[in-house]
């Protein structure tokens, strides 16, 4: 994988991981996951909350290849590293979650009430299998950190 573009740019740099970190990571997946369950939540905090768990998921892939995101763009800078780091089939979900991005920055500074009950739903549902995805992704090609 190359990371070059990224690391020219200043979007990303070096970042030596351990498996503390990475079990951290994923616990904050899982517990954003039952989170944005709780249906009680509106459906704008549903969808933020089960985004996170996506960039999380993502953010701990990143880490394991080495790299942390930094500088402004930090979550646009994790998916489109994500494209990289598990190649072209992902591309299409990590595409996805930065769409979310932009819905999920809209809903958290410019206003509340723009996220449906099915968005926050599909959100969920993917950002569930993409985090299974990640974590057999992550203890395949470093099990070292599992």
């Amino acid at each position: 994988m190359s990371y070059e573009r990224l690391l020219r740019e200043g979007r990303i740099r070096p970042h030596r991981t351990n498996r503390q970190e990475i079990a951290s990571l994923f616990r904050v997946v899982e517990r954003d996951l039952a989170d944005a369950s709780i249906t009680a939540l509106s459906a704008d905090r549903r969808f933020a909350t089960a985004y996170n768990a996506a960039l999380q998921a993502a953010t701990a892939v990143m880490y394991t290849e080495g790299y942390r995101a930094q500088s402004v763009g930090h979550h646009s800078t994790v998916f489109e590293f994500l494209k990289e780091a598990m190649g072209l089939d992902i591309v299409p979900l990590a595409d996805y979650f930065d769409d979310c991005r932009r819905k999920r920055n809209i809903t958290d500074y410019v206003g509340a009430g723009s996220i449906s009950v099915t968005e926050a739903a599909d959100l969920l549902r993917e950002a569930r299998e993409f985090a299974v995805q990640a974590r057999s992704w992550t203890q395949t090609h470093y099990p070292g950190l599992h």
